[in-house]
């Protein structure tokens, strides 16, 4: 076969079309009737319920307003399922950002923080449009587990002021190590009808997931708390003591105050969001796939979520991304496309224009009570007994992540923890990488092949065949190298079979070029066997062609060859 018949064979890859058309504008050519928009609507109800006292208990807890949280959920999330390339995402605020959100806002200001937001709304839409998106889904899963618990361990340690009701001598610090003791100093301040507004709600939403889990536990137990402040005078914090309520009219657009140098102070946290939420909203999108069997397209999300972004900081919202547990909850109500999560939004907007009034008497301990809830379901139990003893590495990442999440920084930690699980990666994929000769130690007794000779092993003593099996990668090269470059003097013949070989890097091809070179001033002949077209694209590329080596089809056509040269 000619090259150009290579080339004809090879199919196409998908097209700018086929990669960044919007689930909506698919799902709107497969038919849309009154049964789907029934399906769609009653989805969308569901998640609004269910994401309305989230929104705002997570803006709270990320240093912003309950209206923020809100916002973020009405505009991010209408763009997230309008654009995105899933059909069952919802967006909106998620507890991942807490520590982030909260660390620009003190550091930064709110305006640093929408500047941060619109900034990494943008990074997003590049990484999408450069195709990056598939790469973005190969962070190990034990950094995942690992970060994953560290956020929901710094989010709980964050809602222990508002569950317990403390009042505070000095402002609560950031860091864990440095807001336990303030905290414990606090003890005496404890407030009595707080924590029982907490617990209440905490016992209220996991009997009511046991008892009836398809009713709104959330909502309930928060609309319950609110009912018992608002009857019994309680004296405890609520939305309206500390922000004055919600406003009752929809987001009005209006850019945050811009300029050079605040933008390079956020792009720090522009780029901690942008990684996280590419990393939350995908995960969120394979998980739909998991529990509906249809695929997302990884790179039309990541814009969405970017546009997203963008609006969400301009309409004065936080950080956009796909939610896992509202995502599911769309799923398991029935949504039928992505109009459900536009849906969503439309239904949280139609409550910031009916009941604002109704939200200034949730109390905040209710809403803090939700968010350890989120917390406890955040930390992948099952997964973390999993990764703690199937291995030392998987382990020793998981760790890794988890005390650099809390202890230092998320960011931090995910680099760190991507570079041990890489390290790890190399390292297992060095040892499923192997090279054996033709000519075992002891040799065992087999019957003569019909027809005469098998052409499979040499019975020339000059002549050596090693076989490579497993991907011949930098992790392998070295141990490779080693053993080929061990050629006996008085091997005529060397050859190299690729055949169980899927992949070859630069590391690789260029020790094969080397050791043909020193066998070539041994005067010992290297034929390489089993590389199709991609495998020998590379070997060319560096310089591993004839006539510094030979290259046959099979190991048997190389033997009949060496016995007729």
């Amino acid at each position: 076969m000619s090259n150009a018949d290579i080339t004809r064979a090879t199919p196409a890859g998908p097209s700018f079309q086929e990669l960044f058309t919007p689930k909506l504008i698919t799902a709107l050519k497969e038919g849309y009737g009154l049964a789907r928009l029934k399906a769609d609507a009653v989805a969308g109800l569901t998640v609004a319920i269910v994401a309305l006292p989230l929104s705002m208990a997570i803006a709270i807890a990320s240093g912003a307003s309950p209206a923020q949280g809100l916002y973020t959920a009405i505009v991010g999330g209408f763009f997230v399922s309008l654009l995105g390339g899933s059909r069952f995402q919802i967006g909106g605020p998620a507890g991942a950002f807490i520590v982030l959100v909260a660390t620009t806002v003190q550091t930064h200001g709110m305006d640093g923080l929408l500047i941060a937001t619109i900034l990494s709304g943008l990074m997003l839409v590049a990484i999408g449009f450069l195709r990056l998106g598939t790469y973005i889904k190969f962070v190990p899963y034990p950094v995942t587990v690992g970060f994953t618990a560290g956020i929901a361990v710094i989010i709980f340690s964050s809602q222990i002021k508002d569950l317990l009701g403390l009042t505070l001598a000095r402002p609560e610090p950031g860091p864990l190590l440095d807001k336990l003791p303030v905290l414990w100093e606090s003890l005496p301040s404890l407030d009595p009808a707080t924590v029982f507004l907490a617990l209440a709600t905490i016992v209220g939403i996991s009997v009511l997931k046991h008892i009836r889990p398809h009713w709104p536990g959330l909502l309930l137990a928060v609309a319950g708390a609110a009912a018992v402040t608002a009857l019994l005078d309680l004296d405890v914090a609520t939305i309206g003591s500390r922000f004055g309520g919600i406003p009752s009219h929809p987001p009005i657009p209006s850019l945050p105050a811009v300029t050079m140098d605040k933008v390079i102070a956020v792009l720090p946290s522009a780029f901690a969001f942008t990684l996280l939420g590419s990393i939350e909203s995908l995960l969120s999108a394979v998980v739909a796939d998991g529990m509906t069997g249809r695929r997302h397209r990884s790179n039309c999300e990541l814009v969405a979520q970017g546009v997203a972004n963008v609006a969400s900081g301009i309409f004065g919202g936080v950080c956009v991304t796909g939610t896992i547990a509202r995502t599911a909850t769309n799923v398991r109500a029935g949504a039928a496309t992505p109009i459900a999560g536009m849906l969503h939004s439309g239904f949280l907007l139609t409550f910031i224009l009916v009941a604002a009034p109704l939200a200034s008497y949730i109390p905040l301990a209710s809403l803090a009570g939700v968010l350890a809830i989120v917390a406890w379901n955040m930390i992948e139990k099952q997964a973390i007994r999993t990764l703690m003893t199937a291995s030392r590495g998987d382990a020793a990442v998981l760790l890794t992540t988890f005390l650099l999440t809390i202890f230092r920084d998320l960011t931090e930690a995910i680099v760190v923890g991507f570079a041990l699980g890489s390290v790890l990666f190399i390292h297992r994929m060095s040892k499923t990488t192997a090279i054996e000769t033709d000519t075992p130690f002891v040799a065992e007794d087999e019957a003569d092949p019909v027809g005469g000779r098998g052409g499979a092993a040499p019975s020339d003593p000059e002549v050596v065949v090693f076989r490579i099996s497993g991907a011949f990668f930098f992790g392998a090269a070295a141990s490779i190298g080693s053993v080929l470059d061990r050629i006996a003097d008085t091997h005529r013949v060397l050859i190299v079979d690729f055949a169980a070989v899927p992949f070859l890097d630069s590391t690789a091809a260029e020790t094969i070029r080397g050791m043909a070179e020193k066998a070539e001033r041994r005067h010992v002949r290297v034929i390489i066997t089993g590389t199709d077209h991609g495998l020998r694209r590379v070997l060319f590329a560096h310089g591993v062609k004839p006539p510094l080596v030979a290259y046959e089809r099979a190991i048997a056509d190389a033997l009949e060859n060496t016995k007729t040269a």
